[in-house]
């Protein structure tokens, strides 16, 4: 017998859970003893192969401090899907690289070197996406 693909409702709570988490810095293995489950047990539900019940997602809002909806916000294929900044979002947040990113750049306390730095990371993409149209 084969495996069962998780739903996808689970893997995009588990993704949202993933994203909330690495964005406060915190580990799986830390997030695990919070909620008084293995590091490994955190791993499931963020691939979304083990389902989280009810008084879970309950408990992780409350550590994770969401409200429980962001949980389920946005969720594709519902009626009120993400809006594109907001996959963008997301994305760069569950990347290696998004929250160190976006916690040093928290850190610049200079507005105009910060709006320098937005204008240049625009410059650049624009730049790629005009290249990739040649």
């Amino acid at each position: 017998m084969g495996t069962k693909a998780p739903n996808s409702i689970d893997v995009y709570v588990g993704s949202q859970l993933r994203a909330r988490r690495v964005a406060l810095g915190m580990s799986q293995e830390k997030l695990g003893h919070a909620v008084g489950v293995t590091f490994q047990q955190v791993q499931k539900y963020e691939k979304g192969t083990n389902r989280i019940s009810a008084s879970r997602v309950q408990q992780l809002s409350n550590i994770l401090k969401v409200a429980v909806g962001y949980f389920f916000e946005n969720m594709p294929g519902h009626r009120k899907s993400k809006a594109p900044s907001q996959d963008c979002v997301s994305k760069f947040l569950s990347s290696a690289d998004g929250p160190a990113l976006a916690k040093a750049f928290m850190q610049i306390k200079n507005v105009q070197v910060r709006r320098r730095i937005v204008d240049l990371a625009k410059e650049i993409a624009s730049e790629r996406v005009a290249a990739l149209r040649n």
